[in-house]
């Protein structure tokens, strides 16, 4: 797949900006808090239709206007396909796909991107919390029915949550009610950390091998972190796990007033030469992880849906030695549509600048 152009109407500080992306290699350079991130959030939420820099989506409304709009004109599989977002101040979001209204599921069905940013070269470090959610976006770009499982599962905890709250107002626990959230989390959730397990070992195939390459020497695992099993487990096994620990723990969960174990509590471990790199790894050999992270995910989509994503890579290269600069640069297809940004073109080498579209931004213009 490959993006044609992008159009921006009061996007944050984008008032109108239309860029050209009909090319292989995208750079985009400026000065910090000019636009280079807003471009890429506004591609990126295209894909997730949701932004990775806020749960918010007044914020991405210029302050003088009264609706963002993000228009992109894309090809995929030989088809032309046209994208439109907008929000407003009133919280609508519309969405339409070919100028035809749609719904979020269709929408986000169309663009697949990964996003490399300074961020995720926290991930290790991060809260749990920013683990799972990687892994969830990762997932649901190659299976779109994950979303509603999620959804569905985020739903029935909250209800559970709130009939615990009320137990501890109230003193009454409604037991049969509670049997049932149970039984509808575990057949949910099940699914989920069964999905997320699965996913983890393919990620975690190619990702050692190309973390084997970056470092030479150090060996990658990658463990799900799970209260209730151990090992390689089956559906069914799973199911009964967490069946089980719910029952053990209804007595904590009565006094806390939430749920307490599920895959909303779950993370995701790294480990480099059997040590926990989280606690042991320097930050170059985080980084490293991540880096090989980051390649495998772009690697395994394109296997699934045998469309490339789109790769979103924002001010990352200056966080990077020149090893992995250049592993991640030579790494990428020729094929992969890349839309970098930079505060300049000091990092590439001239070989890579000869055949890349440069835009320079400022103040959410082109200059």
């Amino acid at each position: 797949m490959r993006l044609r152009d992008l159009r921006l109407t009061n996007y944050r500080n984008c008032r109108d900006l239309g860029l050209d992306l009909d090319c292989n290699k995208i750079l985009i350079i400026g000065k910090n808090a000019q636009g280079k991130t807003n471009i890429l959030e506004s591609i990126y939420l295209l894909s997730a239709l949701k932004s990775p820099r806020t749960s918010n989506n007044i914020e991405l409304i210029n302050f003088e206007a009264e609706k963002a709009e993000i228009n992109c004109n894309m090809i995929k599989a030989d088809t032309d396909v046209e994208l439109d977002f907008s929000y407003s101040n009133e919280k609508k979001r519309e969405l339409a796909l070919n100028k035809v209204k749609t719904t979020p599921k269709n929408f986000k069905s169309v663009l697949k991107t990964v996003l490399f940013s300074t961020t995720d070269l926290l991930l290790l470090r991060g809260n749990p919390s920013d683990r799972r959610d990687w892994l969830d976006r990762a997932i649901s770009q190659i299976y779109p029915a994950y979303d509603d499982r999620l959804s569905k599962y985020d739903k029935i905890r909250i209800q559970k949550n709130n009939l615990l709250k009320d137990y501890l107002k109230t003193g009454i626990l409604n037991d049969t009610l509670l049997d049932v959230y149970n039984e509808q989390l575990v057949i949910t959730g099940s699914n989920i950390i069964y999905l997320r397990k699965k996913f983890l070992k393919e990620i975690e195939r190619i990702a050692s091998e190309k973390h084997r390459i970056i470092s030479e020497t150090e060996e990658l695992k990658i463990d799900y972190d799970c209260s209730f099993l151990n090992g390689e487990c089956e559906l069914e096994e799973i199911a009964s796990a967490f069946k089980i620990s719910l029952a053990e723990r209804k007595t904590e969960e009565m006094r806390r007033g939430q749920a307490c174990a599920g895959p909303h509590r779950d993370d995701i471990i790294f480990y480099i030469n059997g040590n926990e790199a989280v606690k042991f790894a320097s930050q170059g050999q985080q980084r490293t992880i991540v880096l090989a992270l980051k390649l495998s995910e772009l690697d395994i989509i394109t296997a699934k849906t045998g469309d490339e994503p789109v790769l979103l890579l924002d001010d990352v290269l200056a966080e990077l030695d020149d090893i992995r600069q250049n592993y991640l640069l030579k790494s990428i297809n020729e094929n992969t549509q890349t839309i970098i940004t930079s505060v300049d073109t000091i990092l590439f080498e001239d070989e890579f600048l000869k055949d890349v579209k440069i835009y320079k931004i400022e103040a959410g213009r082109v200059i």
